[in-house]
């Protein structure tokens, strides 16, 4: 029985078809981030980039350096659609596309993390067999088949995702719809929808809907009887997501996905009419099955604990950030943060304020007043550009965060010198003072 379900041969017509919307998808995000400027704020004005915290060497291109950069990548978008050097291609953009998420997380977004996985996973998968200009140029190699396993990996990774992004949601201020409310006010102006998505009755409408769809989706698709209906609601979320929040191609990706959950035939007889029914084969489990299955428990086991790691640091992940990245918890909360910087120099005992206008972009500041790893990185970055002028200091942050509509809160404790601390993604930082509830708690 596992034998078929991994081994067992199935028509590839949902992955290559996945590999042309995939392909597109990506030249269309690489294109697009030049084109509306997202490439200049992030990677091209910021005379500092907050790097991930130990990926410092990992810094933008010069000049147009970074323009190129995305340009290349969006070529390879279109080979991967045409299935040209797709292995190639693939391997490089996904060592291009993990670069440019290392070097800056000022827009990071879950999007672009679930991106690197897909990304990786194509790497693997046999998505140029068919309907691709490596398949003409090497008709040896192609094939109107794939393993059934193809499929369940892409499955496995996306009930992953949804399930925790569904459970991130059961807390408090999703369930009384007040952050909701505060999410759609940003939204007052759009056209024709904007005082719509005011109403209360809407706010709940999204809770629920929001919480059932990442629990139900995946299940639901996998059911024959309930499958056109779940993607009906498809996609009404994603091109609500689209529209309302504005997420690039992500939305479509999504969309794209649901490939893999209608019969093959199916989708051959839509999309690919002139390409034959594949013949019945018997399982094939490959020489490097072993491998490739230990490889892919590990992979699986990882995906699993990586977004439980927050439990294991103290603090309330909402409020320190620790252990929120890579863990699926989309669009939970808002963080205004109210921080100012002092240093200390240490041979005269002088103290100055921080103009943080000197040193960041308007995207920065609103990330290092708010977000304690921000703030230590920037603590950081003033003692090496104050050790240049053969001075050496201490730094000192008092912050102040609000997280939805809760009141503001002392956020770092200003008498710790944060250019002298550490950095331990594995702990809880005691300079991150506690969130208001925990101390009213008596946590």
């Amino acid at each position: 029985m596992m034998g078929r379900l991994l081994y067992g041969r199935m028509d590839n017509s949902p992955l290559v078809l996945f590999r042309m919307f995939f392909g597109i998808l990506l030249a269309l995000e690489c294109f697009g981030a030049i084109a509306t400027g997202w490439v200049r704020r992030y990677l091209v004005e910021p005379d500092f980039t907050f790097t991930f915290i130990g990926f410092e060497w990992l810094q933008p291109l010069p000049g147009p350096g970074m323009y190129i950069y995305y340009a290349f990548m969006g070529l390879l978008g279109i080979a991967i659609a045409l299935g040209f050097r797709y292995r190639l291609s693939m391997v490089l953009f996904t060592l291009l596309w993990t670069g440019t998420y290392l070097m800056q997380k000022t827009a990071y977004n879950n999007h672009y993390y679930l991106l690197i996985l897909i990304c990786g996973m194509m790497c693997f998968l046999p998505a140029h067999r068919a309907r691709s200009l490596d398949a003409k140029r090497l008709p040896q190699k192609r094939s109107d088949t794939m393993p059934a396993a193809v499929k369940w990996v892409v499955v496995l990774q996306l009930l992953i995702v949804y399930t925790y992004a569904a459970v991130a949601k059961i807390y408090d201020d999703w369930l009384d719809f007040s952050f909701i409310g505060l999410l759609m006010e940003g939204r007052a102006d759009y056209p024709v929808i904007g005082p719509l998505l005011q109403d209360p009755w809407v706010h709940k409408a999204i809770g629920f809907f929001g919480i059932a769809f990442d629990f139900l989706v995946v299940p639901l698709l996998l059911w024959k009887k309930t499958r056109k209906w779940a993607f009906a609601a498809s996609i009404f979320f994603h091109l609500f997501n689209s529209i309302v929040f504005q997420i690039g191609i992500f939305p479509y990706l999504s969309l794209a996905f649901t490939v893999f959950f209608f019969e093959p035939e199916k989708i051959r007889r839509i999309f690919f009419p002139s390409k034959p029914r594949p013949a019945e084969e018997p399982p094939r489990r490959p020489s490097y099955a072993r491998p490739l299955m230990a490889l892919a428990v590990v992979y699986f086991v990882l995906q699993l604990v990586l977004p439980l790691r927050h439990h294991l640091i103290a603090g309330d992940v909402l409020w320190t950030e620790e252990g929120h990245r890579m863990s699926w918890r989309m669009m939970l909360r808002s963080r205004i943060g109210n921080t100012h910087f002092r240093v200390v120099d240490k041979a005269t005992g002088i103290s100055e304020p921080v103009q943080l206008e000197h040193y960041l972009t308007s995207q920065q500041r609103r990330k290092v007043t708010a977000y304690p790893d921000f703030i230590w990185q920037f603590a950081q970055h003033l003692k090496k550009s104050y050790a240049r002028q053969g001075r050496e200091i201490s730094v000192y942050a008092r912050g102040y965060l609000q997280i939805n509509r809760q009141p503001s809160a002392p956020l770092i404790d200003p008498e710790v010198d944060l250019a002298a601390e550490p950095w331990d993604p594995y702990r809880h930082h005691p300079w991150i003072l506690p969130a208001p509830w925990e101390e009213s708690s008596g946590q």
